[in-house]
């Protein structure tokens, strides 16, 4: 099984995040016995404005922070062209879109041609996967014709980087 940089990248970035939230809260520190057997001992209320600010501004050791999906992407940057969607296109479209043919007027050498669009309009919206041509014929698996169909990943990749606006990245 093999791994794309991204989705290695964002399992390894949760991954982290979940250890680090564990590690994060430091062991209560033993204080004097209770006197009543089951009681629990609570901590002292702050008595100095230096413990009463530090006990504001401090957060509560139970709350765990996991960042959600999108949170991810923002903090790897989102869906690379170079990285993640040209090497797509080099293994499974340049052949018929790319070099000594350019079928339905489409190029996909570079960012710039594929996003000149081909022989029936633009084939990228940034913004939107659902009104993009090349996304919807790569989903309903019309696209590639004489390479293997993408991978689920792959083809998320491509929808998430046209919903994150396309960017040349």
């Amino acid at each position: 099984m093999t791994f794309s940089p991204r989705i290695f990248t964002l399992t390894f970035l949760l991954g982290l995040t979940l250890i680090l939230s564990a590690c994060g809260s430091a062991p209560a520190e033993p204080g004097p016995p209770s006197e009543e057997p089951g009681a629990t001992s609570e901590p002292a209320p702050p008595t100095t404005a230096a413990e009463k600010d530090a006990a504001v501004e401090a957060p509560d050791a139970t709350e765990t922070s996991v960042p959600a999906p999108d949170e991810l992407v923002a903090a790897t940057g989102g869906v690379s062209f170079q990285n993640d969607i040209a090497p797509i296109l080099d293994r499974s479209c340049i052949r018929c879109h790319g070099g000594t043919r350019v079928e339905e007027g489409l190029d996909v050498r570079s960012y710039a041609t594929m996003m000149s669009g081909s022989d029936n309009g633009p084939v990228i919206i940034p913004g939107d996967s659902n009104g993009s041509l090349l996304v919807t014929q790569v989903v309903d698996g019309e696209m590639p014709r004489r390479a293997p169909k993408l991978a689920a990943e792959q083809i998320q990749l491509l929808i998430d980087w046209v919903n994150q606006g396309a960017l040349d990245n």
